[in-house]
């Protein structure tokens, strides 16, 4: 059985709806950040950056949450949450996989810990000011690609893939800044549909998760 290392609402949250969908036995293991945890030196042993989540998958330790969902892609091919190997549409799953994790997921970490760029308050609301813009440009540029890659009914076309899933996560996280991404005229509708499916629904019930969802 695999287990994931999470804390409730975290970047685990792409990670464990896949093995939801995928049907696949999993443990959950809270790492409570209310006492540092994720600091702990037994827990840095599995995650050197003191990150969560990791995945523990027989003897593989496996952290980073993109890294994670592209290794249960692959053990699962069979479920189809990724493109097959060498198409156009793996390509395009790739890429937007990257876009998600190293560029939306990357500004949201300046809006959370200001804190790492600045050290007086002022200077700190400034950096989350502008971080909060580019990520509504950043979903402004999801809600285009959206629309011309066909409108759906998922994020890649007429499949649902992990894409989906990282992409709920992150919206997920927009949820009380002043623009987002549930207010984007066809991601709304797109993500509140992800919200209905039972596997996502059983991902977000384990972690106690609560409204706003997105």
């Amino acid at each position: 059985m695999i287990k994931l290392y999470y804390y409730p609402g975290n970047a685990n949250l792409a990670p464990h709806m896949l093995p939801e969908e995928l049907g696949v036995a999993h443990e959950l293991v809270l790492v409570d950040r209310g006492v540092n945890a994720h600091k702990s030196a037994e827990y840095m042993k599995l995650s050197p950056a003191g990150r969560i989540p990791v995945l523990v998958d027989d003897d593989l330790v496996l952290f980073e949450s993109a890294a994670i969902c592209l290794h249960l892609c692959d053990t699962h091919p069979q479920a189809g949450l990724a493109p097959a190997f060498g198409s156009a549409e793996r390509a395009h799953f790739y890429k937007w996989l990257m876009y998600l994790t190293n560029t939306v997921q990357t500004e949201m970490l300046f809006y959370f810990y200001p804190e790492r760029l600045a050290d007086d308050e002022a200077s700190r609301a400034e950096v989350r000011e502008h971080a909060q813009a580019r990520i509504a440009d950043m979903f402004d540029l999801l809600e285009n690609a959206y629309l011309e890659q066909g409108g759906g009914p998922y994020f890649l076309g007429r499949r649902f893939s992990a894409v989906d899933c990282y992409l709920l996560m992150l919206a997920r996280w927009t949820r009380m800044m002043d623009r987002p991404g549930r207010d984007r005229a066809h991601l709304g509708p797109y993500l509140r549909r992800l919200l209905d499916r039972p596997a996502i629904a059983r991902a977000f019930a384990a972690e106690g998760l609560a409204e706003p969802l997105i």
